[in-house]
C-alpha cells in the first residue's frame, strides 16, 4: 500500500461519482480514485499519471512491489483511458438537485449547459454566486444590470432608466449634442483663422517696412557714392594749377 501522506494527493477521479462502482482494477493504488490518465510502469502496475510521477519524486520505487521504477519507462494506456471515459457518472451537482447521468468524457460538456452549476453574475460590480437556472431571474431584479437598448440605438440602459427610454428623444438629444459641439469647433476654427489672418498681416506690415527701409539704404548709398566721385574729381582737377605757378 502506499503511504498515507503520498495516498491523501488525489489524482484520480472521486469513486463517488461513478453511478456503478468502479472495479478494483481500474483504482489507483495512490489515491484510491478511479484512474485519470492511466501510465504503466515496467512492472506493470498502473496508476495516475500526476501521482506517480509526484511519488518518484519522493522515491523511486514502485509503491506496490518497490522495485525500481524509471520515470522515462512509463507508458500512457490510451485504451484504458477511453474506456474510463465512457463509464457513467453523476453531475458534481447532484446535492443541488441535478439528477444527470452522463459518461465521464462529457463531464465538461454538462458542467458549461448545467442548470444547477454555481456560476457568477454576469454584470461587472455584481458578486452574487447562484444556479444558472436563476440567472435570469437574478438578471430582472440585479441592481447592477446593465443592456444596450434592444431597439439598436445604442444607449445602455439599467433598470432604473429602462421604464422612461425613448429611443427618438434620446436620439434627437444626441443629435442636437453634436450638433453643439460641431458648432463649438467651426466657432472655434474661425477665432483661429481670424488670429492667423491678423498675424499674416502683421507679417505683411513688417516685410513691407522691411523692404522700405532697404530702398532708403541703397538711396542713401548711391548719394555717398555720388558725393565721393564728385569729390575726388574736384580734387584731381586743382593739382596741376599748383605746379604750373611754381
Amino acid at each position: 500500500m502506499a503511504d498515507p501522506d503520498v495516498s491523501t494527493q488525489s489524482g484520480g477521479y472521486d469513486v463517488e461519482l461513478f453511478v456503478d462502482p468502479p472495479d478494483y482494477d481500474l483504482i489507483c493504488t495512490i489515491c484510491q480514485g478511479v484512474l485519470r490518465c492511466p501510465v504503466r510502469s515496467a512492472c506493470h502496475h498502473i496508476f495516475c499519471k500526476k501521482c506517480i510521477l509526484q511519488w518518484l519524486k519522493r522515491q523511486e520505487t514502485c509503491p506496490c512491489c518497490r522495485k525500481p521504477v524509471n520515470p522515462n519507462l512509463i507508458f500512457v494506456m490510451f485504451k484504458l483511458s477511453k474506456s474510463i471515459g465512457r463509464m457513467k457518472i453523476k453531475c458534481k451537482n447532484e446535492i443541488r438537485g441535478c439528477s444527470d447521468s452522463f459518461a465521464l468524457s462529457e463531464q465538461y460538456c454538462h458542467s458549461m449547459s448545467c442548470q444547477y452549476e454555481l456560476v457568477p453574475c454576469r454584470y461587472r460590480g455584481c458578486r452574487a454566486q447562484l444556479l444558472r437556472r436563476d440567472l435570469d431571474t437574478h438578471a430582472r431584479h440585479c441592481e447592477h444590470w446593465r443592456e444596450p437598448c434592444h431597439m439598436g440605438c445604442g444607449t445602455i440602459l439599467t433598470h432604473h432608466t429602462q421604464a422612461q427610454h425613448n429611443c427618438y428623444k434620446q436620439l434627437r438629444q444626441e443629435y442636437e449634442a453634436r450638433q453643439q459641439n460641431h458648432r463649438t469647433i467651426a466657432a472655434a476654427l474661425q477665432r483661429k483663422m481670424k488670429r492667423m489672418q491678423c498675424t499674416m498681416a502683421h507679417m505683411r506690415r513688417q516685410i513691407r517696412l522691411i523692404c522700405e527701409s532697404l530702398e532708403v539704404m541703397d538711396d542713401l548709398h548711391e548719394v555717398e557714392e555720388e558725393d565721393l566721385g564728385e569729390s575726388s574729381g574736384s580734387s584731381s582737377g586743382t593739382t596741376p594749377s599748383n605746379s604750373s605757378n611754381s
